[in-house]
């Protein structure tokens, strides 16, 4: 068996990362595999050292708009096959889905939406919610493992969010977006986290205009998730609180698989 540390990280513009040395950072942590959520970026306005970067393969999903959304993903291992989007045109002109199947595992790197902006944007979110969980269902019924990675935008239980009163009416922490994490631990798919730390105070963003971080007063809206097929194989989940760049840091797991 081969262990693979995936990490996963919103970086709030790819350009900007790079120039708060994300590429040092990468070569220091060394992962296996980088998703990469809300690039902010087309590939073609990226510089060649990001979008070659040595010993890595790399992907990108970019949104029909420019400067918004869009994903990436940084492999050592080429992927048998990768899709952009799972076929839902509304979802997919969003850049918000790259699909990279490993053979043991179908990986989803997802940007899901922020439904702060309007109703119809919370709308949107929501039917997002449904669609996905309706896609990797039908994934995992058909025999294959899963693991989705991404900024959920959304705090699941009041140990994931710093205020948790204050933001009850505040997408993000809506009853009915929580609701959807509920459902979707209940159809067999497994938070990594809190299979190995049931801590509080453990987040994963925080708003920079406040200066949350300075106080740690943050939300956890990122997340992996595993399907119960591959519960034995996951060996660690972890927050990289410590790294700087964003106001999102990287998450990650250990999986174990077949060499």
């Amino acid at each position: 068996m081969t262990k693979k540390r995936i990490i996963s990280w919103n970086v709030n513009g790819i350009r900007a990362a790079h120039k708060k040395g994300l590429l040092d950072w990468m070569a220091t942590d060394n992962p296996d595999i980088l998703c990469i959520q809300e690039t902010k970026a087309n590939e073609d306005q990226l510089p060649d050292e990001i979008r070659e970067i040595p010993g890595y393969k790399s992907y990108f999903f970019s949104a029909e708009k420019k400067g918004y959304s869009g994903v990436a993903i940084y492999a050592k291992q080429e992927p048998v096959s990768l899709s952009k989007g799972f076929g839902v045109e509304e979802f997919d002109s969003e850049g918000r889905t790259l699909i990279a199947d490993f053979g043991e595992f179908l990986l989803y790197c997802v940007y899901f939406p922020n439904g702060k902006g309007s109703p119809e944007r919370l709308d949107y979110k929501m039917r997002f919610y449904d669609a996905f969980l309706e896609e990797i269902d039908k994934q995992v019924n058909a025999g294959r493992n899963v693991v989705i990675c991404g900024d959920v935008n959304t705090a699941h239980k009041e140990i994931d969010i710093a205020r948790p009163k204050e933001n009850t009416k505040v997408s993000g922490f809506l009853p009915m977006e929580r609701e959807w994490q509920d459902k979707l631990l209940s159809h067999g798919h497994l938070d990594t986290l809190r299979m190995f730390n049931d801590a509080p105070d453990l987040y994963t963003y925080w708003d920079t205009i406040t200066r949350a971080r300075d106080r740690n007063v943050g939300w956890r809206i990122d997340y992996f998730y595993v399907n119960q097929g591959l519960e034995s194989q996951v060996k660690d989940a972890y927050i990289l609180s410590d790294v700087m760049g964003s106001d999102h840091c990287p998450i990650g797991i250990d999986l174990e698989v077949p060499s």
